[in-house]
């Protein structure tokens, strides 16, 4: 059995429609809303691996903690980044969809088309 999994906001559109491409594919995916039940570190750094991409990448920057926690600074290690994902979960990207070993960030929502 193969599980697919939302990293989902019900107050995004674009988390929504993801869910919604999601389910009209036939999937039914376990969703976590993670403002509530932010991804462990592990998971982050299984996301931002298999997605290829630095934690920085990951993250919305014109959210107020962004600016606030000086998230900018390269000096900051991917340790620190992750770490302030855990701590602000709003900083997350979303919706991140994972599929098995696969992941994709519905931005558009048609992205997580191509690991179902």
């Amino acid at each position: 059995m193969t599980e697919t999994k939302i990293f989902h906001n019900p107050r995004c559109s674009k988390s929504r429609q993801t869910l919604a491409l999601l389910e009209e594919n036939g999937e039914t995916p376990t969703i976590v809303e993670y403002l509530e039940t932010p991804p462990s570190a592990d998971e982050l750094t299984f996301i931002v691996n298999k997605l290829g991409i630095q934690p920085r990448d990951l993250m919305r920057k014109g959210e107020s903690e962004y600016k606030d926690l000086n998230l900018a600074d390269k000096g900051l290690s991917t340790s620190d980044l992750i770490t302030a994902m855990l701590e602000n979960p709003r900083l997350i990207e979303r919706p991140i969809v994972v599929k098995n070993d696969k992941v994709a960030v519905g931005r558009p929502p048609e992205n997580v088309l191509g690991i179902l």
